[in-house]
């Protein structure tokens, strides 16, 4: 199921027409976030690319308006490439967000049954969200393949009896045969989705920002200093991880959402305190909140 509470006017570009609207997404056609972007922009061109830094590039090459990409599923937590495509590539915010209910497939070439199968490709993060079915399959192959979509292509062309994990969608674009619905571990699986953007959007009353810090020198009390202002200003902080700076072992960001839009007057005025604090300090943007 998914949640269409993301930002009614979608995006001010010059020009307003949503059929104008370019959107690009981690393909090929038929992947999850392929269904997200129908769903949520169902009158807009969608563009698919084969990787998620290759998508959210596109916005910064002018090749698309917007690009939607997985940042969080609620069984395998962060999607690491969304987060460090925000991190170390310059220009881009969000600007929504929004989830999307995942149900896993296992699918084949006709005429392949379960038991015959040797291997079984799809994203790494779809094979960790379906562990325990696969567990029960005894000792089959599992292969990271870019995407779940891609996945489908590999099986339908290879010689070896193999099945892929995807999206039913991908068996119906591409004719393969469905041997098992729901093989996720939990039904109660989501993936939140983030809209990225050139800029973010303007205040709607119920918003959440995004930012990254970081520390140049690592003394005690930093990050407790940082998170007490929150506390201190009645802010509610939602969500706090780490990724690593990539200047050496033990550096790292962190990356926070909480409630509010930069442009609020508290808001503002607790980022300029964390900014004097943080080595670095990135925005990734302020945008409408999940209700």
């Amino acid at each position: 199921m998914l949640d269409l509470r993301i930002l009614s006017n979608a995006l001010e570009t010059k020009d307003s027409n949503l059929h104008s609207l370019k959107v690009a997404y981690l393909g090929p056609p038929g992947t999850f976030t392929e269904q997200a972007a129908i769903n949520c922009y169902p009158l807009a061109t969608l563009k698919p690319y084969s990787s998620i830094p290759d998508t959210a590039k596109a916005v910064l090459k002018n090749e698309v308006d917007l690009a939607v990409c997985p940042i969080e599923n609620s069984l395998q937590g962060a999607v690491t490439d969304t987060l460090d495509a925000l991190l170390h590539q310059e220009g881009l915010h969000i600007r929504g967000e929004f989830a999307l209910q995942i149900e896993h497939t296992l699918m084949a070439k006709p005429g392949t049954t379960i038991k015959e199968i040797q291997i079984i490709y799809s994203h790494p993060q779809a094979l960790a969200q379906c562990r325990q079915y696969l567990s029960t399959l005894g000792h089959i192959e599992l292969a990271a393949a870019l995407s779940t979509a891609g996945a489908v292509q590999q099986v339908l062309s290879s010689d070896t009896p193999s099945g892929a994990i995807a999206p039913i969608r991908a068996a119906e674009l591409y004719g393969a045969t469905v041997l098992k619905q729901g093989i996720q571990d939990d039904n109660n699986n989501y993936t939140r989705f983030v809209t990225l953007a050139k800029t973010d959007s303007p205040q709607s009353g119920n918003d959440l920002t995004s930012i990254a810090i970081s520390f140049s020198e690592d003394r005690a009390g930093q990050l407790s200093f940082v998170l007490n202002e929150f506390a201190d200003r009645g802010i509610n902080l939602t969500k706090i991880e780490s990724r690593p700076t990539r200047l050496g072992l033990g550096k790292y960001y962190f990356l926070m959402d909480f409630e509010g839009h930069r442009e609020n007057e508290e808001i503002a005025k607790l980022l300029t305190t964390i900014s004097e604090q943080a080595s670095l300090m990135k925005i990734f943007g302020s945008y409408p909140r999940m209700a």
